[in-house]
This record gives structure tokens, C-alpha cells and sequence, in this order.
């Protein structure tokens, strides 16, 4: 038994500095509420939920829905690294699709410490071994913070493959600023200029500035979903479904083809990609809007080739040719994404979802993507999955 599933209330809380937001289960009980409202249903009508975090002790999932109601119903906490929210949102489509669930719930939090990202639990091995043993051997740099090293190693292997300018990734952080300048839940609304993120202070010399990296966020995001019989028996919007979705986890190609691109998951994005674009039955040049996971410049470059948005190698005309934006070939991140958005790491998979269902709803206020029908949301999270996501109108 196949169901065709709809996501029919999304609910998102403005996005906040650590240190500047309520305690997860506050955040977490927000977005809850805000999406049963836009859904127009009681939480008691919910079945299943599943919640995602990744800074946060066991069963933290259970502290923010018992905020909401005490029903009984399973709820099921999800760690993923940055991919945990649309991991959560693969494993609710799957409920629905299967008949196991008519309505299922989608929470992503994250209540997070100012500063790089860093292991909790020093005593045992660490699930990034094998990614800093690659990184040590192709990048050294070991003055920086690793996530750095990840990505801005990818962000050069790029440079040096195809002759791409520094100013590439700058001008990806300078369309992120315009296109928060346009969303009220962002943590960084003003506008920056190429120059600007040029200008800020050199995280790696010649690779990376601050401001081509994503800020630690706190913030929370949900989504409801249900099937087709359940919209129709209560009378619920269904004008946006998921018509396809893929999780890919790494191959050996990440740690043995001596390439920080595969490294950072290029290979399980484009993997995943095309089992979305096989299902849903289209391809790149039909998609109106996508929203990726730029948790650095690089990363959005380097995911525009993934995603088959253009040819390898071809990111850099992409970009300057103003493909990747308003009045291009596709509207890429119109929420401002990670690098202006921000990235609190459970919420950002249903962030994203919030996003493309309000575009694709004619919702979206002055970031509005005119005429969309087509999205696409991937997230990626190193170490752990890559989700891609195809909505429809």
C-alpha cells in the first residue's frame, strides 16, 4: 500500500543567537502549536511523531511535545548530524506512504552553544576519525576548526580543479543576504555586498571569509503530514504533496578517492538527487525553486553541480551568470539558507520544508518565487545522510 502524502500545516519560530532564545522544549512547543494551527486540526489528532535534535540528552523529543499534549502516541527522537530534520521528515513520509499513519507529526530543535561545533563525549572514538584522517592527509590546516577544514578543504579542491575565484563563494554569500533581507524568521537580515564578505576577516587565507560560514543558531520548525484520505475526511488543505524523497548515507568513495568534494558528500547528494528527479519523473531544468544546505559557500557551489542545477565545473558561470536567483534559471535558498537563515542543526530539514511550502502555497510574501510549482529541499549532514526532497503543487 502506497499513499500519496501532503504536508498540510507547517508551523517555524524566529531563528535567534545562542544565548538569545527560549530552552529547546519552549522553541520545540512553538513550532508544534504554529503548525497544528496552519493545519487546522488538534494535536490529539496526531498519530506518531518524530522529532529531531542532535545537541540534547535522550528523549528530548518527549520534553517539548508533553508541552503540547500527553496522548500516548509513539514519539521517536532522531540524531542525524545536520541531516536529522529531513531525516525526521523521511521517516514521517514513510509512516504516512505505508498506510502505518494518516497523521504523523515533524519537529526539528536545536538549543546551541556560541562558537565551532564540538564533540560531547571525548572518551570513546568519534564518528569523524575517518573524515579527519582524510582532511589531515589532503589539507592539513590543523589550526583550524575542523568543519572549517571540511569544507573549505572542499571549497579548494574545487578552486584548483576548475580555476574557480574566491569571489565565487563571496557572491553566493551576497545573494543569501538579499534574499533574507525578505524573511522575518532570519537571523541575519541586512544586506552584504561581494565586497563586503570579501572584506570580513580570513578564516583560511585565500579560501574562506567569515561570513562565507554559517552562524550556530537555535530555533525550531515543524510539519504536518497526512494522507490523502485523512485531508479529504477533515477537510484539510492538501495543495502541497512530497512526490518523491531519498536518503543516501556515504560510499567508499568518500574516504578513498582522495577528494574533499566526495568527502563532504558531493557524491551522496548527486546519488540521492537522482533517485528523486527518477521518481518524481522530471529532472533539474523542471525544479522552480530549491532550498540546499549552505552551511557554507562552498557547500552551496559545490551542490549546484550535485544537484545537476549545471555541469561540473560550470558553478562559477552559474553563478555570475545569475542562474542561482530571482529572474534565473532557479531560485536557489529564498530564505536566506544557512548562511543568513541560520543552521539550528534538528530544525534546518523542516526549516527548508517550511520555506518551499509556503512557496509553493503562493505564501511567501516578498521572497515569493513567482509561478512555483516545482522544489526541491536537500540537506546534508557530514557523517550521516543526505535527504533529498521533491515537493509539488
Amino acid at each position: 500500500m502506497s499513499q500519496k502524502v501532503f504536508v498540510t500545516g507547517v508551523g517555524m519560530i524566529p531563528f535567534a543567537k545562542p544565548g538569545a532564545s527560549a530552552p529547546y522544549h519552549e522553541m520545540g512547543a512553538l513550532a508544534v502549536r504554529a503548525a497544528l494551527i496552519d493545519a487546522g486540526i488538534a494535536y490529539d489528532s496526531v498519530e506518531q511523531a518524530y522529532v529531531g535534535y542532535v545537541y540534547g540528552d535522550s528523549t528530548c523529543g518527549q520534553k517539548a511535545l508533553y508541552g503540547v499534549g500527553m496522548t500516548g502516541i509513539p514519539i521517536v527522537n532522531v540524531n542525524n548530524n545536520c541531516s536529522t530534520g529531513s531525516t525526521a521528515l523521511y521517516l514521517a513520509r514513510q509512516a504516512v506512504q505505508s498506510g502505518a499513519a494518516d497523521c504523523v507529526l515533524v519537529l526539528g530543535f536545536e538549543q546551541m552553544s556560541p562558537g565551532a561545533l564540538a564533540s560531547v563525549f571525548n572518551d570513546r572514538p568519534a564518528p569523524f576519525d575517518d573524515f579527519d584522517a582524510v582532511t589531515d592527509r589532503l589539507v592539513g590546516q590543523a589550526d583550524i576548526p575542523l568543519a572549517l577544514r571540511y569544507f573549505g578543504g572542499a571549497g579548494l579542491a574545487h578552486m584548483e580543479k576548475y580555476g574557480t575565484p574566491l569571489n565565487a563563494f563571496a557572491r553566493i554569500r551576497a545573494k543569501a543576504s538579499r534574499h533574507a533581507v525578505n524573511n522575518p524568521l532570519a537571523l541575519f537580515r541586512k544586506e552584504v555586498t561581494e565586497q563586503d564578505v570579501l572584506d570580513a576577516p580570513a578564516i583560511w587565507p585565500g579560501v574562506m571569509t567569515r561570513l562565507m560560514a554559517c552562524p550556530p543558531t537555535c530555533g525550531a520548525a515543524a510539519a504536518v503530514l497526512v494522507s490523502e484520505s485523512f485531508a479529504k475526511k477533515h477537510n484539510l488543505r492538501a495543495d502541497v504533496h512530497i512526490a518523491a524523497q531519498a536518503m543516501t548515507t556515504d560510499r567508499p568513495s568518500t574516504f578513498d578517492a582522495d577528494d574533499m568534494m566526495r568527502l563532504v558528500g558531493y557524491d551522496m547528494s548527486r546519488e540521492a538527487a537522482n533517485k528523486v528527479y527518477a521518481q518524481a519523473g522530471v529532472g533539474p531544468e523542471d525544479l522552480d525553486v530549491v532550498e540546499l544546505h549552505d552551511c557554507f559557500a562552498h557547500n552551496e557551489l559545490i551542490t549546484y553541480e550535485a544537484l545537476g542545477l549545471c555541469p561540473e565545473g560550470g558553478a562559477d558561470k552559474f553563478i555570475s551568470e545569475g542562474d542561482n536567483t530571482y529572474g534565473g534559471q532557479v531560485v536557489t535558498n529564498p530564505s536566506g539558507g544557512l548562511l543568513s537563515k541560520g543552521h539550528p542543526l534538528g530544525a534546518t530539514g523542516l526549516a527548508q520544508c517550511f520555506e518551499l511550502t509556503n512557496q509553493l502555497r503562493g505564501s511567501a510574501g516578498a521572497r515569493q518565487v513567482e509561478g512555483a510549482r516545482v522544489a526541491l529541499q536537500h540537506n546534508l549532514g557530514l557523517g550521516g545522510a543526505c535527504v533529498v526532497t521533491m515537493y509539488r503543487a
